[in-house]
């Protein structure tokens, strides 16, 4: 049984989604980057999310989102979805485009997450040693310059997508917002932030393929691989899946972040355990999504203290 996972408004979070058998679909070209925007800038849109950060690889994608209305599987199922119905008929693909496993969702839960999460993602393609630097990368990406600032554009793709249909607009536009708590005044001390963590980041990179003897593959080569081939690197195994993130050397907040996810499982437990009973009156730990949406369960409106 897969643990509850708390679904809060206004909550950020690191989002990570991997292609069926690291299969190279998302190759960055013209028409796959235009899907991806559109689909991202549709989405966002219809259920409120705000982006902060994106970077599509060609076997993954990641996100630094804002759920401000919690609504995020709601998100995450029409997003994927669009993508992936788009992508099967760019590739004339046939079979899931998505790995079987669920979309890793991460929590971040202080500012040195949201800092470190967000070069993260900036930083993929150079840790992959496909780029030197980030802004390099051809695929969809965010610049730093961009955090909080830029916007992305894109024409609805003519495949797939009906062109009668009034949801699907004819242009979308994806504005880049600055996460909760950093207001104008400071953001571009975030940049800075964001951007020096980046340079580490990258630094980091060049130092393991000077290690391994390597050499980066380069934006060129890149567009050039096909996208029904495979990664062949070696990808450790993923035992663990972190719910939050809350950065290095960040022990009490670690600690706090812990002891809730500890308080809301142990709430909701008892809860279900309650429901299953027969008892429809019991009331669920605030940030319960499944049980209040699909069976229509009270939810507290508490914040739950640990």
């Amino acid at each position: 049984m897969s643990q509850p996972r708390e679904i809060a408004p206004g909550a950020t979070y690191l989002l990570t989604r991997r292609v069926l058998r690291r299969h190279f679909l998302l190759r960055p070209d013209m028409a796959i980057n235009q899907l991806l925007i559109y689909a991202l800038a549709v989405a966002t849109r219809r259920y409120g999310v705000e982006v902060h950060g994106v970077c599509v690889m060609s076997t993954h994608l990641h996100l630094v989102v804002t759920d401000v209305q919690g609504v995020l599987p709601r998100f995450l199922h029409f997003f994927h979805r669009l993508v992936a119905l788009g992508t099967k008929v760019l590739r004339k693909w046939e079979g899931p485009v998505w790995d079987h496993e669920a979309t890793s969702v991460v929590r971040l839960a202080t500012p040195a997450a949201v800092v470190e999460k967000m070069a993260y993602v900036l930083a993929n393609p150079v840790a992959a040693g496909l780029v030197r630097h980030a802004r390099e990368w051809p695929g969809v990406k965010v610049d730093v310059s961009e955090l909080g600032r830029g916007t992305l554009h894109a024409a609805r793709p003519s495949a797939y997508l009906d062109p009668e249909n009034p949801q699907w607009i004819e242009e979308a536009t994806l504005p880049l917002t600055l996460p909760p708590g950093i207001e104008q005044e400071s953001a571009e001390g975030f940049r800075q932030q964001v951007a020096a963590e980046l340079e580490r980041q990258e630094a980091q990179a060049h130092a393991e393929l000077r290690r391994q003897g390597l050499r980066c593959l380069g934006a060129e080569r890149v567009s050039k691989i096909s996208p029904y081939d495979r990664a062949t690197s070696s990808e450790g195994l993923r035992e663990r899946n972190p719910t939050f993130a809350v950065g290095r050397e960040q022990g009490a907040a670690w600690r706090t972040a812990a002891a809730a996810v500890r308080a809301f499982r142990a709430s909701y437990r008892a809860a279900l355990e309650r429901w299953c009973a027969g008892v429809r009156s019991v009331i669920f730990p605030v940030g319960t999504w499944w049980m209040r949406t699909f069976h229509g369960a009270g939810v507290t409106d508490v914040i739950l203290a640990v």
